[in-house]
């Protein structure tokens, strides 16, 4: 990993000038910074501070990208994850910023992903979002910045990890659970069409219906948003083609499919099963409670620092993939009661 000597090397500058650059100094043309964050960014440069408290060692500087997510109460997806990562990183003694914004709006230059990371002295980031616009995901596949995305992959870079649940692992559970309570119409209400984890699940659903020799309807599979209000698009369908059991990709989506269900006159679970997924705080605070597939989500946030800890330190991790669990609650129930 480069440091500011061979930065100066590189560029036949001193040591200092590349320090004053890299910190923004005032006494340092524009021109000169350019060309020392250019360098920066190609040699594969890592800010470093020196901890204040006199220890020897660093703390580094990283930020947490959060797009399209809720994550300010602890009934949000987004909290646990947040929180989890402050925890490992301050074991770290890392500095966490959280930056709740789309990356062409943090600054009124025209940074790209990597000059923004650099020009804020961040060694890395952790990136929370639904989906990636594709202007972002060109950037992650090529950034020389180490990256850790959640639920989202790129492929080819070494600089970039993905930390997720195991999807299959998940839909299985969720589809055995149901298998054994005698349903055999399965539908599946997905998130956000174009969401590289939402082709995973698709894909977990299909495997998991084949595995117990059930039939995966096409008329039986849709995509929504993470919303309540994506149901009443979905479920009518869903029960006019005879589903007696539906698995959402959020818990969110789940309620939505519940109010649903009960406003065509039905009862869930009597005449219809729902599944959730994320088991969020209001699974246990609705009627009916809701059956959901666990993430564990504040193991989630701890797993993206190590993994962010091993791309910094240059170990290319692809992949860290956590176990589901499977929480029976009241919204299943046996299809033959």
């Amino acid at each position: 990993m480069a440091n500011i000597k061979d930065i100066a090397e590189h560029l036949g500058i001193s040591i200092s000038t590349v320090s004053k650059s890299l910190n923004n100094a005032t006494d340092v043309s524009d021109e000169t910074k350019e060309k020392v964050l250019n360098a920066a960014l190609e040699l594969g440069y890592s800010p470093k501070r020196r901890k204040n408290n006199g220890i020897s060692g660093f703390e580094r500087k990283v930020c947490i990208f959060i797009e399209n997510m809720d994550y300010t109460n602890n009934d949000q997806f987004g909290y646990d994850l947040i929180k989890g990562f402050r925890q490992a990183a301050e074991l770290k003694h890392w500095q966490v910023d959280v930056v709740p914004a789309q990356l062409h709006a943090l600054t009124s230059r025209s940074y790209d992903y990597d000059m923004f990371m650099l020009t804020n002295n961040y060694s890395g980031g952790f990136v929370i979002s639904v989906s990636m616009h594709n202007d972002y995901n060109m950037q992650y596949s090529k950034t020389s910045v180490p990256t850790v995305l959640f639920d989202n992959y790129v492929v080819g870079n070494s600089k970039v990890g993905y930390v997720g649940s195991d999807a299959t692992e998940g839909f299985s559970l969720a589809v055995e659970h149901l298998f054994k309570l005698g349903h055999k119409r399965i539908a599946f209400l997905n998130g956000a069409k174009n969401a590289f984890v939402s082709s995973q699940r698709t894909e977990a659903f299909r495997r998991a219906m084949k595995s117990f020799g059930l039939y995966a309807d096409s008329n039986l599979i849709e995509s929504g948003y993470y919303v309540p209000d994506c149901a009443k698009y979905h479920v009518p369908k869903f029960l006019d083609h005879g589903a007696t059991a539906i698995i959402c990709a959020s818990d969110i989506i789940a309620l939505g499919a519940i109010s649903e269900v009960q406003k065509r006159g039905l009862k869930v679970p009597e005449d219809v099963s729902i599944i959730g997924f994320d088991d969020l705080p209001l699974c246990i605070n609705v009627s009916p409670t809701i059956t959901t597939i666990r993430q564990d989500r504040l193991n989630l946030g701890k797993s993206a620092v190590n993994l962010l800890d091993s791309l910094i330190n240059n170990i290319p991790v692809s992949r860290t993939i956590l176990r589901c669990e499977l929480i029976p609650r009241e919204s299943t129930t046996n299809l033959l009661k």
